[in-house]
């Protein structure tokens, strides 16, 4: 655990780095969320970082977020779901999160659609369209050619608030240019969507680049919190 005060020594370092990402983008600190990304790691360690100001914690699994989440209610934390999300758990999942950043197929979105419709009193949930940035479409995420189209799905339906575009950094592929090729794509999706302006893209080992080419929420992980420990 981290409370030798290694934790907080990793979350100020990277801070720091983004503040540094940050000021040579000429940009506004304000306009960038960190989501700690915490699977794995135990309830206490949320606590932890709750402790150290961190609002927004990302998870990828269900359950395990529906555990966290309950056992915390006591914190105001904002929950993001991030990783590939089953249609049927999307009400358990409208029940904790804040913002689903992996919109990837119709069937998802109606799925929250309909949970969200169910829910007294009525709620709002913020969505991120995924973008599959490679050749393999048995990756998570929308075709760049498919995105309008999905887009206009999102859009149509009741209870979700489109924000704008998720993608993770393909292997094989230059971050920087990786993550131009989805601010383009968020360009393109703003004439469709005009308030759909964020970009959730960035991690542990690339935010800076994510940083300079637009991020607006960043999914680090083990640069905060350690490495994880074994999945039960």
């Amino acid at each position: 655990m981290a409370g030798d005060g290694a934790l907080a020594e990793r979350l100020a370092r990277v801070e720091a780095g983004i503040a540094d990402a940050v000021r040579d983008a000429g940009r506004d600190p304000g306009d960038v969320t960190t989501i700690v990304v915490t699977k794995f790691h135990p309830a206490t360690l949320v606590r932890e970082l709750a402790g150290l100001g961190v609002v927004d914690v990302g998870e990828n699994r269900q359950q395990e977020a529906s555990e966290k989440s309950a056992e915390l209610a006591d914190l105001e934390l904002r929950w993001h779901f991030i990783g590939q999300l089953q249609s049927k758990k999307a009400r358990q999942v409208v029940g904790f999160a804040t913002a689903v950043h992996s919109l990837d197929r119709l069937s998802l979105v109606t799925a929250l659609g309909s949970a969200l419709a169910a829910r007294e009193p009525r709620t709002t949930l913020d969505g991120f369209i995924q973008v599959n940035l490679t050749d393999d479409t048995a990756r998570g995420g929308v075709r760049p050619g498919d995105l309008d189209a999905f887009a206009e799905s999102v859009l149509a339906t009741d209870g979700i608030r489109l924000r704008g575009l998720m993608a993770v950094a393909p292997l094989d592929v230059e971050p920087r240019a990786a993550f131009e090729a989805v601010r383009l794509l968020g360009e393109r999706l703003r004439t469709a969507a005009p308030e759909a302006t964020a970009l959730s893209m960035g991690m542990s080992g690339d935010y800076r680049e994510a940083v300079l080419e637009g991020a607006t929420h960043l999914r680090i992980g083990t640069a905060i919190t350690g490495n994880r420990p074994l999945a039960g």
